[in-house]
Parts: C-alpha cells; sequence; structure tokens
C-alpha cells in the first residue's frame, strides 16, 4: 500500500480528537492505491484548542490536496474554508475540505449523504418511513436533511440539548413540511433508528437508546 510513498505523494489528513477509532486513512489509501493515485490518508490527532494552529500548518504544506474532519472540528473547522458547498453553508460544518486553485479551502458536509447510501446499501428503505433519529450535533444534523431528501414519512429527533433540538427542527422548517418533530428517545413504532452520537466509540458507552425496544422489524443504524 506504501510502496509508491515519495516525495511526489498527495496527503489527505483526518484530524479528530479521538482519532483511533477512524478506519478511513486505511480505506482512502487503499481507494487511492486501486486508481492509480499517489495519494495516503493520515490520522491526526487534534484537540480542540489546537485546530487553529494545525490548520494554519496543513495550509502552509502546500503537498496537502485535502482534509477530513471529524469530531470535534466540524463546526470550527467551517471557519477556516473561504468557499463552502450550499449544504456547508446551510449547516456552519464541514467534513470533508480540499484545495481551491489559490491555496485556500473549500468545504462540504457529506456525512448524511454516505449515512443514507450506507443504510440504502445494507437494505434500508427510508421512503416513508417513521424514523428516529438521536444526536443533532453536526453529523446529526447533516443525516437529518439527507433523511428528508429521501423521503422519509416522519422524522423524530432527540438529543440530550434540547436548544440543539429545536435548532435543527427550525432549520429544517424549509424542508420537514410538518414531518419533523423533538422526541425522547424511544423507537418504538419506528421503521429506523439512527444514532448520530458519540456512544458506541468507546468501549464501555452505554446504547444510545433502550436495547428492549428495539425490535427485529427496525433498521439499527447505531
Amino acid at each position: 500500500m506504501l510502496g509508491q510513498l515519495s516525495g511526489a505523494t498527495r496527503l489527505f489528513p483526518i484530524i479528530g480528537d479521538p482519532i483511533k477509532y477512524v478506519e478511513s486513512p486505511m480505506r482512502l489509501t487503499r481507494t487511492f492505491k486501486e486508481r492509480d493515485y499517489n495519494g495516503i490518508c493520515i490520522p491526526m490527532q487534534v484537540a480542540a484548542d489546537d485546530l487553529d494552529a494545525v490548520m494554519g500548518g496543513l495550509t502552509a504544506s502546500r503537498n496537502v490536496d485535502g482534509i477530513l474532519v471529524t469530531m470535534p472540528h466540524k463546526f470550527t473547522a467551517f471557519a477556516h474554508c473561504a468557499t463552502s458547498s450550499e449544504r456547508a453553508q446551510m449547516l456552519g460544518v464541514v467534513s470533508v475540505i480540499r484545495r481551491n486553485p489559490d491555496g485556500t479551502w473549500h468545504g462540504d458536509m457529506l456525512d448524511g449523504l454516505a449515512f443514507v447510501k450506507a443504510q440504502k446499501d445494507h437494505g434500508a428503505e427510508p421512503e416513508g418511513a417513521r424514523v428516529l433519529l438521536v444526536g443533532a450535533g453536526g453529523a446529526g444534523s447533516a443525516i437529518a436533511i439527507a433523511l428528508l431528501e429521501a423521503g422519509v414519512g416522519e422524522l423524530i429527533i432527540h438529543d440530550a440539548d434540547e436548544s440543539r433540538v429545536a435548532t435543527l427542527i427550525e432549520l429544517l422548517s424549509g424542508l420537514g413540511q410538518g414531518r419533523v418533530s423533538a422526541g425522547p428517545p424511544d423507537p418504538t413504532g419506528c421503521d429506523l433508528v439512527c444514532n448520530a452520537t458519540p456512544l458506541g466509540m468507546g468501549e464501555h458507552d452505554p446504547l444510545p437508546v433502550d436495547a428492549a425496544l428495539l425490535t427485529s422489524s427496525m433498521f439499527r443504524a447505531m
């Protein structure tokens, strides 16, 4: 995989905290190799307080062509983008950044699109479904938009921070058409149950919903 590593190799770091759980570096680097592209994805442990310094260094490093962004930087990294997609602007968050021709950064938020595609690929049918989404942060907000665009019948959003939910529902008012509401983390009666929280990243994390309430008929993206 690293046989073609050289001074000409293009770098695509993924920044986050914690970073040890990400699988993107191996997958993306493997994809580069399959496409005969001399690139590598590098995991970087970056604390929230160090983001500005790291972004300054990555901007100055002209063999860095793009950056993948994970928690907790999705909101703060948006400020480092000179341009961004309409989707990223709507949410004020980014998950991927690429170089503009002038050396500045262009950001986009692909978490929602990737999430919904992955669920469809594994057999989920979001159109017309009743969906519980736990988590209303950057990723959760993007997933909510993608679910509505996929035609879900009803979207129930829960987050421990109720103000986040209220802000997201207001943001979705133009897309929701009455299909979006706040609710408890109760999957009863839902067709899809989606986790957009950090719960599950740690070895001893609790489940985001009560497992006793889950049934075999529910498609679970936990």
